[in-house]
């Protein structure tokens, strides 16, 4: 259990130290900024090198809606779920910590100015109201659960599951980021909004709520409908 937790620690590390830091250090940069479409492919890379880094130490969660994703589709060991998610928390808030110091080395940094945090409304990215951020975060967490659930089927092609998974990351990203900043991930969306503060924490709610929704939705539908068992 220490190697599983010691591997998802690194994984979720990486996932917000490498997805967050390229929207956070990288994506505005003037002249060489890497814009969207380079965060949206930080994310899926980020999720893929560790998936085959450490996914068969851990089964590659790095994200409480995936694990509990897992758990509704019965893959996933529910006496394992509390020290998941724990420990997956605990590394995004220390990758938040490090891309907060890498980032108050510049003149001007606030992290009440967003810090990547996840938000709707005037914090928006593209604008978007409430309704339109829970609908993008709950169906695209639904969309990247099922793709975990179909690539890790044991009838599916093996070894090319971490592919699958962060080609399906980085799609996500492209069409969620101009809507919420893209989460899909509790954990990435709680490491950033405590450094932010305020309005990030005050809206932290739909960020947890909408994944956990949309993963358990994913597993439940995959396994009752696509598992030669299912039930």
């Amino acid at each position: 259990m220490g190697r599983k937790l010691g591997a998802e620690f690194f994984g979720t590390f990486w996932l917000v130290l490498g997805g967050c830091g390229s929207a956070l250090l990288a994506a505005g940069v003037a002249g060489v900024g890497i814009g969207w479409l380079g965060v949206a492919f930080a994310f899926g890379l980020t999720v893929l090198v560790m998936a085959f880094a450490v996914g068969h130490i851990s089964g590659g969660h790095f994200n409480p809606a995936v694990s509990l994703g897992l758990w509704a589709g019965r893959r996933f060991d529910q006496r394992e779920l509390l020290p998941y998610i724990a420990v997956q928390i605990v590394a995004a808030i220390a990758a938040a910590t490090v891309l907060f110091i890498i980032a108050s080395g510049a003149d001007g940094f606030s992290a009440s100015d967003g810090f990547t945090a996840n938000g709707y409304g005037d914090h928006s990215p593209g604008g978007y109201g409430l309704v339109a951020a829970l609908v993008t975060e709950l169906v695209l967490t639904f969309v990247f659960v099922f793709v975990i659930m179909g690539a890790t089927d044991r009838r599916a092609p093996q070894g090319f599951a971490p592919i699958a998974i962060g080609l399906a990351l980085t799609g996500v990203h492209l069409v969620g980021i101009p809507v919420t900043n893209m989460s899909v991930n509790p954990a990435r969306s709680i490491g950033p909004a405590l450094f932010a503060g305020g309005w990030a924490i005050g809206q932290l709610w739909l960020f947890i709520i909408g994944p956990i929704v949309g993963a358990l939705a994913a597993g439940y539908v995959y396994r009752v409908l696509l598992e030669p068992d299912g039930e």
